[in-house]
């Protein structure tokens, strides 16, 4: 019995090494069991590209803002029908930043992600039009959200054909579809009115001055996983 005892422990533990190896957490290996996969977990920028002025830098396993206006973005493939889901930081209570999406061509200019694709806004100052979760300029808060100084907040963009859908930390803050009515530009920063694509590259805005708003992660799966995900659920 003592042989045997011993051959079963040593089978199990090579079951589970096995297991363990095959399973991944890591940005660069393959989705995990609810479809994510990671662009950014802290450990490199790999895949992404800088253009316009100032920096991301990666601290500390943080992306963090300095300078701008600048736009990093992931040059590895444009998303359709996906989700994402980013984990950022207020450094103090007036920094601005943003996380682009549909981005239709690769962007020669940060204002190619503002005014071809929609930059969903990251900051507790602007009024309900120009505030965190609002497509900048273009969507209403559905509800104001401010997230804490010091404190890391997730946001989750559903892309779905023509429909953009924004939660910011479970509260839903936009709920867009192409063609619904958006009130005019009327300032030169504001995005370009216009349709986007269903498709695009994604980014993250280093916006300028003294904001340092910090990003631990940024990961994207399928629209199908997530629907999938939440059947299961």
């Amino acid at each position: 019995m003592k042989l045997f005892d011993l051959l079963l422990t040593l089978t199990l533990v090579g079951l589970s090494s096995v297991s363990c190896k095959h399973m991944t957490t890591d940005s660069t290996g393959p989705a995990n069991n609810a479809g994510w996969r990671a662009l950014f977990t802290g450990k490199n920028t790999d895949g992404w590209e800088m253009v316009g002025p100032g920096e991301l830098k990666l601290e500390n396993g943080e992306l963090v803002t300095h300078g701008g206006m600048g736009l990093l973005w992931y040059s590895r493939e444009r998303f359709r029908n996906y989700q994402v889901r980013v984990i950022f930081k207020l450094n103090a209570p007036d920094d601005n930043s943003g996380v682009f999406i549909r981005i239709p061509g690769r962007p020669q200019t940060p204002w190619d992600g503002v005014n071809k694709g929609y930059e969903v806004q990251i900051d507790n100052t602007g009024d309900e039009w120009h505030r965190t979760g609002c497509l900048y300029s273009l969507t209403k808060a559905r509800n104001i959200v401010a997230p804490k100084v010091g404190e890391w907040a997730t946001m989750l963009i559903t892309v779905d054909g023509k429909r953009t859908v924004i939660e910011i930390d479970g509260q839903l803050v936009t709920d867009y579809t192409e063609g619904q009515p958006v009130p005019e530009k009327k300032i030169w920063h504001e995005p370009d009115r216009g349709p986007r694509p269903e498709y695009g590259y994604i980014g993250l805005q280093n916006h300028g001055g003294e904001a340092h708003v910090r990003f631990k992660e940024v990961r994207v799966r399928p629209l199908s996983k997530a629907k999938q995900a939440k059947a299961e659920n």
